[in-house]
């Protein structure tokens, strides 16, 4: 079985010996736990699930904002040699049947509150259903209409706690792809997936245990989840949860300032409204920031110019991916290597490299398909035959994403390989395109997209949400697009809207914000997406 180093578990506990007194929990404005009451927390809910019948392997789903009650249940989930599936609460009831059955969910949790239509979904597949709540910080979590062997509480220095032996093998974490090109593919990650992870993020960063960060990012995606919250926890750190379970530019730096905070993780989307909100509404005072993460999407070099001096700190772009349990490559700190502009960085300690289409290593600067291998990556989706067939091979996982690594070893991306524009037979990423629209001042927002061309076979369009007060147009953006982009790159139509569809996490989705345009390319008026 396996030793104390080997499950991201047992790594947890083992920092929580040795910082029980550090701060690892709070939410703003309400309580704040321990390393070793979290850890006390954590061990007593993960017996009372095995008391209750919660087997290994289990599927349990999670639909919570991002609150202390998702985090204890999670980690609980996991230590009962269960899987955790968190969902996002925002699904209608359609998508929660589908992801709820998808994942064969044996139970379903949520905040006291409840989630209509994931219990409408969870009714409908027989799936029983249960709240969770933690009271204040000196109470235990209490679950509603639970099994009933649950209503004895037992003892959390009970045997039975002990004989749960977490293995690296087992798969703790159940998510699914976005979506955003094909159908979701379930990603099972294990133990052992989660534990490398940490321990990458952690390296890359140098995460140590005075380290604090506020959640920005929902915990149900794999971004805010392994390099919010679980890196830090398992660095000894601190997190901190906003009172309203969601983002709030609000309330943002009142508690980084609060909380003492180091560090921050978040996409570009988000990095944008911090940005715009300093230059509207500045504080009085900011944090000194060791440094600012991006990931998720490309982040505009124009925009981490911005956020550099606005916050003077440096940041750093990253990617990462679900199958790869979130870091794959990142931008150094300063003190260990240069930022390169336009690059996600180098890869961090799992393997990398640039293949083309028979499996052949490219050279530097070489363009062709990202490919990694490592003990991070997912060893395959879940009842997906077809996606695995052509994600493994050569014996390589294959990321779906085109670029090239430098002379130096840095990965630039071009593009995702199914979003590539082919202008006849140029071959154009949209992210270079976007990076140009943002450098705008008068754009807040931008996205490239391919269209159907009778001539080219694709041409290139755009969408553009101007900043609060502009009033730039279609010419003003193609004159500037002219003077920055090869002929052949300036997109042949730009849209002026007030709103772009997005994943949760804020990531700009290209393909439907292309079918929506293109579906009223012969209107004179442009309706709101959702509308």
């Amino acid at each position: 079985m396996a030793d104390s180093l080997t499950t991201l578990t047992s790594f947890l506990n083992d920092v929580a010996s040795k910082f029980p007194t550090r701060r690892a929990l709070s939410v703003s404005g309400k309580f704040d736990l321990t390393h070793a009451r979290l850890h006390h927390l954590i061990q007593r809910t993960a017996t009372r699930l095995v008391s209750a019948g919660v087997k290994p392997g289990d599927v349990i789903a999670l639909t919570f904002p991002n609150s202390v009650e998702f985090v204890i249940t999670f980690l609980a989930v996991i230590r009962a040699r269960a899987t955790a599936a968190p969902l996002n609460p925002a699904y209608t009831a359609d998508e929660f049947e589908f992801y709820l059955s998808d994942s064969d969910s044996k139970i379903l949790f949520t905040s006291k509150e409840g989630n209509a239509p994931a219990q409408a979904a969870a009714s409908k597949l027989n799936i029983p259903h249960v709240t969770v709540t933690l009271p204040d910080a000196d109470s235990d979590v209490a679950f509603s209409s639970f099994h009933s062997r649950c209503e004895s509480d037992p003892d959390p220095d009970s045997a039975s706690q002990h004989s749960i032996i977490n293995d690296p093998n087992d798969v703790s974490l159940f998510l699914h792809t976005s979506g955003t090109t094909s159908r979701p593919k379930g990603v099972p990650l294990t133990q052992l997936n989660l534990l490398s992870s940490v321990n990458n993020i952690k390296s890359v960063y140098k995460l140590t245990e005075s380290d604090s960060t506020v959640i920005v990012l929902p915990l149900f995606h794999v971004h805010g989840l392994m390099a919010g919250l679980l890196s830090s926890l398992g660095a000894g750190g601190a997190v901190t949860l906003p009172a309203a379970g969601r983002f709030s530019a609000s309330t943002f730096w009142s508690d980084m300032n609060k909380y003492n905070a180091t560090w921050y993780t978040a996409v570009p989307t988000i990095h944008q409204i911090i940005l715009d909100r300093h230059l509207n509404r500045p504080e009085s005072v900011y944090p000194k920031l060791r440094f600012i993460r991006s990931c998720s999407a490309a982040l505009a070099p124009s925009i981490l110019a911005r956020l550099e001096e606005a916050f003077e700190a440096p940041v750093l772009e990253a990617y990462a991916m679900t199958e790869a349990s979130h870091l794959m490559a990142s931008n150094p700190l300063p003190e260990d290597g240069p930022h390169v502009s336009g690059s996600v960085g180098e890869p961090v300690v799992q393997e990398m490299a640039i293949l083309d289409e028979n499996g052949k290593q490219q050279e530097a600067n070489a363009h062709g398909e990202v490919c990694i291998r490592g003990t991070n990556v997912t060893k395959g989706y879940k009842n997906n035959p077809e996606a695995n067939k052509s994600a493994y091979k050569f014996g390589w996982f294959h990321t779906g994403d085109r670029g090239y690594l430098d002379s130096n070893g840095y990965l630039h991306l071009v593009g995702r390989i199914k979003e590539l524009i082919n202008r006849g037979g140029e071959k154009i990423s949209p992210i270079e395109v976007d990076a140009v629209l943002l450098s705008h001042p008068e754009i807040s927002q931008a996205v490239a997209f391919g269209v159907p061309d009778d001539k080219y076979g694709e041409e290139i369009n755009c969408a553009v949400i101007p900043m609060e007060g502009s009033m730039i147009d279609e010419t003003e953006v193609l004159r500037y697009c002219k003077k920055n982009l090869a002929v052949f790159k300036v997109p042949k139509k730009v849209f002026i809207t007030d709103s772009l569809p997005k994943t949760a996490t804020g990531k700009i989705q290209r393909r439907i914000v292309a079918e929506h345009f293109l579906a009223q390319i012969s209107t004179a008026k442009v309706p709101k997406f959702g509308a």
